[in-house]
């Protein structure tokens, strides 16, 4: 089979051009991630106890996405993703939408823990600001790929497939916040497993739905598709009610730890803030979607 190049008018079409960013922002900051000396990196104590766990969230961000986003280069040039047993809109969509928002988090967690403060270093500012483009290229892509027709965008590029990369992305973000995080009392223990178990299970749950849309699998579910994402959901809604009630439990707890002087109160505070949010956004996502498979399933039998 002969292979098929693109164009030249097509190497200054928005999306290579997009995609070419993304590629050299996102390999010009993981390098320089990847050079820093310890000297570089916080000295904060509590923050430097943090700091491989956030380093390496990171750097699998950026590695990740700079490696899909290649392939993906690579494939649309030689118009190769035909062959690929996969829907390669979904695939396209999926990879800026959630590139996007890891891209995001590394932006934020890279300079707040990862940083040295109180000196500025030339190479940690230069990745920091490398990685705020590699978040400005995603969103592009993002941007121009939900400017198409809705039949080159694919299930993925409309607001529920949005709302999934956002749950994935929220699921993302707990996992790395709580899985290693410090053991208090029993029931500060109890609480964090019944954490990890609910963030661990939506993830589970949102990586097969996009095995499931990516693969082209949804005509061999053993349910209609539409009834399997809103069970989906409506089982996302509840086990982050639960954990967002738990986030909230810590929040309302700072005042009292702060009372009895445990050490690093104010940077653990950050951490459960931050947590509360993100679990909030995607308590929220959750719920939208949920209402937009429970309007899809009563369009559908009044039909």
């Amino acid at each position: 089979m002969p292979v098929i190049v693109l164009e030249a008018r097509d190497f200054a079409s928005p999306l290579f051009l997009v995609r070419t960013w993304e590629v050299l922002s996102s390999c010009t900051t993981f390098s320089l991630v990847a050079s820093l000396e310890p000297s570089e990196l916080t000295k904060d104590s509590f923050y430097n106890q943090q700091l491989s766990k956030f380093k390496i969230f990171c750097m699998f961000a950026w590695c990740f996405f700079f490696t899909l986003t290649l392939l993906i280069h690579i494939l649309s040039v030689i118009q190769f993703h035909s062959l690929i047993p996969i829907s390669w809109k979904n695939l396209t969509v999926t990879v800026a939408g959630l590139g996007a928002l890891m891209c995001l988090s590394a932006s934020v967690v890279f300079p707040w823990i990862i940083m040295e403060h109180e000196r500025m270093w030339p190479r940690p500012m230069t990745a920091a600001v490398a990685s705020c483009l590699t978040f400005l290229a995603y969103t592009s892509e993002s941007y121009i790929l939900r400017t198409q027709a809705h039949e080159q965008r694919g299930y993925m590029g409309s607001m529920p497939g949005l709302l999934k990369i956002l749950q994935l992305w929220g699921g993302c973000q707990m996992i790395v916040l709580v899985v290693d995080a410090q053991h208090g009392s029993e029931v500060h223990s109890l609480l964090l497993w019944v954490s990890r178990v609910a963030y661990g299970i939506c993830v589970l749950m949102s990586l097969v739905t996009l095995v499931v849309i990516l693969g082209d699998f949804a005509g061999r579910c053993f349910l209609p598709f539409d009834r399997f994402l809103a069970g989906f959901s409506l089982t996302g809604v509840l086990l982050y009610v639960v954990a967002t009630v738990i986030c909230f439990t810590k929040i309302l707890q700072l005042r009292e730890r702060t009372k009895i002087g445990q050490n690093n109160s104010n940077e653990s505070a950050e951490l459960d803030i931050m947590e509360t949010v993100v679990a909030s956004i995607t308590l929220l996502a959750y719920t939208v979607d949920l209402a937009f498979s429970i309007k899809l399933l009563c369009d559908r039998n009044h039909a």
